[in-house]
């Protein structure tokens, strides 16, 4: 990539358009060689967005940012096979481990103890997954993906040993939090290195795949995680992770094989200093969100304290990102408009997705009176659909762009958010079960286009670090998403509950639901107001998240660039060669 900003474009005739929003200061990223999207012959006069109007002198248009001229992939399916089904294993390790263990939590405390603190279990790898993200991705590209999955996976492994040897509720705590560190690896890494495997025109189909993956395990692993619960031992909710993590630890080894890079003419140096500052700050800010109205008040001494301390952190990490030879978040990701509209965007889509993966099973049980295995089916309807358009959307983006097909998506999105508030009370369950097929319909058009296309815009060099900044705003807008949605439930429940007809109500959400579990010890007139009033908490919540979709919308229209400025193949080639599996080193040497 050259100094320019990714904002630039290449118009139809072959000459650079430069986006107004232009960073002539931006450093080369993480220091690798080649050139910027347009600059490199052959290249320049491709459509650099997909289906966008402009065609190469003498060549045909095409469809997702494909160079006629581009010389042939170095890979083929009988090599990316077995390094896929890798990555599939590692996406579903590190998704079915923030959901496993939620069924499981009355035999873990009746055995261990800690009922006080158990959510940690939770926020705890939460915490250590999100504020590595950033980490992962630059140490990606620095030293390459394979040593950092190989790494992830083999610390994902020894955390979930040592859970299943945890003798206490604070070290199964800790030892949560050391499976993070390797979660955070995963994620990011698998990511990216789906990105390296397929060209541009393939890489919906790798995308759709880990994104069934990853629905997949949010449905199974509640009910896995309750089976191995209920008929053997919690223990082996972390066991069974050693033989899925085995074979795609050996799967990586033995297939995965990255293109050699030019020896640099320094030593890479690796930014310590900033990944300290940044897991500081990330792991202050999260716990003051995480434990805010929940362990203690917002407005109580450790919220504010924890708060202020986030935010004078938050100052330090710039001071120090700035300084850094090589910053763990380089300040072109902030300053490329293409990325920091992504960012923002998959933000506030983390945060919109707070209300149906948190609210919507509470909605579902206490308003609706399923039992748990129905209220999961009405929200897992939506990872049903989500797969399906994310697949498909590369048809709707190689005609109208990767822009527009994201801002269909959520604006879609939006509406169906604002419709749940409109749901008759009760209602029936097929009510929030066909919104729920129609949100992750849309969120499928929004979410895989906006990946695909900010991976495409930037090389080898500085995908890893492109694609670990998205997927951490992600989970930073969950995050804040949980803690701000929380407030809003809590706040609109303890005004419903002020007018109640009797007294001696719970006082906040939870302790409403499980009252609501056991409808005996209330009147019928009680129990009918208290569903109205969750109802109306959950209601208010929808509308907070639909304002999170409406953020994200003005993210595009507003920041991206029309045109996502694609790197074709050429380009790509030019910086470094395509990653490649076993089988393709075989046929490419023979």
């Amino acid at each position: 990539m050259s100094g320019t900003d990714d904002t630039s474009d290449v118009g139809a005739d072959g000459t650079r358009a430069s986006d107004t929003g232009a960073d002539t200061n931006a450093g080369p990223g993480a220091g690798g060689p080649g050139t910027d999207a347009g600059s490199t012959p052959g290249a320049g006069g491709n459509d650099t967005d997909a289906g966008d109007s402009g065609t190469d002198a003498g060549s045909a248009r095409s469809g997702g940012g494909n160079d006629t001229n581009a010389p042939p992939t170095l890979t083929t399916p009988r090599g990316r096979r077995p390094v896929v089904a890798a990555l599939m294993l590692g996406m579903a390790l590190a998704a079915i481990d923030g959901t496993i263990v939620s069924t499981a939590v009355p035999q873990i405390v009746g055995d261990l103890g800690g009922l006080a603190v158990f959510s940690w279990l939770f926020s705890g790898y939460l915490l250590a997954v999100t504020v590595t993200l950033p980490l992962y991705g630059k140490l990606s590209d620095t030293f390459g993906r394979k040593p950092v999955l190989i790494a992830g996976i083999v610390l994902f492994l020894v955390g979930s040993v040592l859970c299943a040897a945890a003798w206490n509720m604070a070290a199964l705590i800790a030892f949560r939090i050391v499976q993070g560190l390797g979660g955070g690896a995963l994620q990011g890494t698998v990511q990216t290195i789906a990105a390296d495997l397929y060209p541009l025109k393939e890489r919906p189909r790798i995308q759709a795949k880990l994104s069934t993956v990853w629905a997949t395990s949010a449905v199974a692993g509640p009910v896995v995680g309750g089976l191995l619960a209920g008929y053997a031992d919690w223990r082996w909710i972390f066991l069974i992770n050693l033989p899925v993590g085995a074979v795609a630890l050996w799967l990586v080894v033995r297939h995965l094989h990255e293109p050699a890079r030019p020896r640099p003419a320094a030593r890479p140096r690796v930014d310590w200093a900033g990944a300290l500052a940044v897991f500081a700050t990330g792991a202050l800010l999260l716990t003051a969100l995480v434990q805010g109205g929940v362990a203690w008040p917002w407005l109580s001494a450790p919220s504010l304290g924890l708060l202020g301390a986030s935010a004078v952190l938050a100052a330090l990490t710039v001071v120090i990102e700035r300084r850094a030879a090589e910053p763990i978040i380089p300040g072109w990701v902030w300053r490329r408009r293409t990325i920091a509209s992504v960012n923002l965007a998959l933000g506030a889509l983390g945060l919109l997705m707070v209300a149906p993966t948190v609210f919507l099973p509470t909605y579902a049980q206490s308003v609706l009176g399923l039992g748990p295995i129905a209220a999961g089916f009405v929200l897992s309807v939506m990872t049903l659909s989500w797969p399906v358009t994310a697949a498909l959307s590369d048809r709707v983006y190689n005609r109208i762009g990767f822009r527009l097909t994201a801002m269909i998506g959520i604006g879609a999105a939006l509406l169906i958010l604002l419709a749940f508030p409109l749901l008759p009370y009760p209602g029936e369950p097929w009510h929030p079960a066909l919104l729920m097929l129609l949100l992750g319909a849309a969120l499928g058009l929004f979410q895989l286009p906006l990946i695909v296309g900010v991976q495409s815009t930037v090389g080898w060099a500085e995908r890893g670090t492109t694609t670990a900044s998205v997927l951490f705003c992600r989970q930073l807008g969950q995050s804040i998403g949980a803690a701000v949605f929380g407030a809003v439930a809590n706040g609109v429940l303890a005004a419903r509950l002020l007018d109640a007809p009797v007294t001696g109500l719970p006082d906040d959400l939870d302790a409403v639901a499980r009252a609501l579990e056991d409808p005996g010890a209330l009147s019928a007139a009680a129990t009918d107001y208290l569903r109205r009033a969750v109802d109306s908490a959950v209601d208010h919540v929808y509308i907070g998240a639909a304002g999170a979709a409406a953020l994200a919308l003005l993210a595009l229209i507003t920041l991206a660039p029309r045109r996502f400025p694609v790197i074709t193949e050429t380009a790509e080639a030019a910086e470094v060669p395509r990653t490649v599996g076993a089988a393709d080193r075989q046929d490419t040497s023979s």
